[in-house]
């Protein structure tokens, strides 16, 4: 099975990119989108000089639990820089999201709660709420992680969407907002988890 395959069976279609999508990010934005592939995992992440941003991070079950969600988060933290990503808000009758945040919670990720985000896919044209989450190694301020996200979404995520879906994205403004006040912090429930 390939790397593209692997994110397939685990990620739910309306958080998937294409294949000729991500294969043109590797190809076209080679000094920002990157690849970390093994047998047992597939990293998908963006690398700018201020931020990384995850996009899609695989762990085949028959590694879960040998530490290699923690190894690759570590990597990736050695790099000095905040990092974001988007998870799916807790849902109870769904235990692997559950799991997904009490691991980013042991991991320090804090909640960006103030952040807004709503974004309708263009396989399913369903519209998707998903929560940002971000690492800091100096405490970053929500709106610095909200204008990575800003501009994750612009090169990223919309990049060539005529192209490779026969329609654009949603404008930034109507997907991303900023809050002057957050909402609850979906990884509260997981805080008193100990690393």
């Amino acid at each position: 099975m390939n790397w593209y395959e692997k994110l397939s069976e685990y990620f739910p279609i309306e958080e998937m990119k294409s294949k000729e999508h991500m294969d043109a990010l590797l190809k076209d934005k080679h000094n920002v989108y990157c690849k970390d592939e093994g047998e047992k995992h597939v990293l998908m992440y963006v690398e700018t000089e201020s931020f990384v941003f995850v996009d899609y991070l695989f762990v085949s079950s028959s590694a879960r639990g040998e530490g290699l969600g923690k190894k690759l988060l570590t990597q990736l933290k050695e790099k000095g820089k905040p990092i974001l990503l988007e998870v799916e808000p807790v849902n109870y009758e769904d235990t692997d999201t559950e799991k997904r945040l009490r691991f980013y919670a042991r991991e320090n990720f804090h909640h960006a709660s103030r952040i807004g985000y709503s974004r309708r896919s263009l396989a399913t044209g369903e519209q998707t709420d998903l929560e940002i989450l971000y690492w800091s190694p100096e405490d970053a301020e929500e709106e610095t992680v909200y204008n990575a996200m800003k501009m994750t979404y612009e090169e990223i995520h919309t990049y060539k969407d005529d192209e490779f879906y026969g329609e654009s994205y949603d404008p930034i403004d109507k997907v991303l907002t900023f809050r002057t006040e957050g909402k609850t912090n979906i990884l509260k429930p997981f805080a008193h988890v100990s690393a």
